[in-house]
């Protein structure tokens, strides 16, 4: 059974940083690539980054390029995603997603919450 657990969530101020992560288990995770989506209070779910099995390709919303950066460490089952200068825009619940591409998702997490005001 897969599990996807994010954590990293919290209050950041504007300008600020915060570092995602999401661990995996119950699959290969090597074989899979991974991705991040955020559904803001009121708003749809909009795919943020994605980032290959190889980690050779990537995906950023246009929304977040230059602001947000993914990676993977398959020998730890893990994604993150490190998140500077933020604004209360980005403020949202971000899940990680298992998919067979970028963009795609199969098996997601709960969620880890990320609010950015001061």
């Amino acid at each position: 059974q897969v599990q996807l657990v994010e954590s990293g969530g919290g209050l950041a101020q504007p300008g600020g940083s915060l570092r995602l992560s999401c661990v995996a288990s119950g699959v290969t995770f090597r074989s899979y690539a991974m991705n991040w989506a955020r559904r803001a209070p009121g708003k749809g779910c909009e795919w943020v980054s994605g980032i290959s099995s190889d980690s050779r390709n990537t995906y950023y919303a246009d929304s977040v390029k230059g602001r947000f950066t993914i990676s993977r460490d398959n020998a730890k089952n893990t994604i993150y995603l490190q998140m500077i200068s933020l604004k209360p825009e980005d403020t949202a619940l971000y899940c990680c997603a298992k998919g067979s591409a970028l963009r795609t998702g199969d098996s997601w997490g709960q969620g880890t919450k990320v609010t950015v005001s001061s």
